[in-house]
Formats: C-alpha cells, structure tokens, sequence
C-alpha cells in the first residue's frame, strides 16, 4: 500500500541558529511544542501548507551515527503490519512502536542503504 511522506525533522546541534537559518532562508515559522528545544515548522501558508515539519536537537537513531540531514516520517495504516514488513525486505527496526499521546503509534527503521526512516500511524486518539 502506498505511504505519503507526512513529516520531516531537521536535527540540530544548535536549534535557535538553525532555526533563525531556515526562517531567513525559507520564510518557515516555528512553534515551540512537546520537549524543550523542540519546534513544529510550518513551512507554507493555510491554502498550501506543505508537509508539517519539526526542528530538534541531534539525536542519533543509530549508535554512534548522528543524524545528518532531514529525517523523514510516512503515514501508514498500521505500524506493527509495516514493521513486520521492514523487517522481511532485509531492513532493521532501531526503534520499536512507541506512542505519542494525541499523535499516533511511531517507529524508526533502517532500510538496506543505511537510511533512518520513520513511519507513523496517525491516532488523535492515542495515548
């Protein structure tokens, strides 16, 4: 089943530099939300909002990788059926299911290349 890119993170060892970077670049506005030094980004405007996105501080997905560019995040219908499937194509979980309360249940893999990849099944519900 297809999977739309829904998110994307920017990790940052210096969030308030990165985040006057890309407001000067890009004209995106940010939003403190969740952890300290945690931003939602919006980088559109309410008739094309463009796919929401999050400034943080580096973390590494992967021991002792850091993660280095964007980060992105794909909607999936179900996130236990997807990380079965991740597994069986030859990729690695590196962070099983966890939930994020009013967001949905996520996970974070590693596909054949290398990549970190997230995938999230959305649920306003979740707790």
């Amino acid at each position: 089943m297809p999977s739309n890119l829904a998110h994307f993170s920017i990790n940052a060892d210096d969030v308030p530099a990165a985040r006057a970077f890309y407001e000067r670049v890009f004209g995106w506005t940010f939003t403190a939300w969740g952890p300290p030094g945690f931003f939602q980004i919006r980088t559109g405007t309410e008739d094309a909002p463009g796919v929401p996105g999050a400034l943080q501080r580096r973390r590494e997905l992967v021991e002792g990788r850091p993660t280095i560019g964007a980060e992105c995040t794909f909607a999936v219908d179900d996130v236990d059926a997807t990380a079965r499937s991740i597994v069986a194509a030859g990729g690695t979980i590196l962070l099983d299911r966890f939930t994020i309360s009013g967001v949905g249940h996520l996970i974070f893999f590693e596909d054949p290349a290398g990549n970190a990849i997230g995938a999230m099944q959305y649920d306003p519900a979740a707790e």
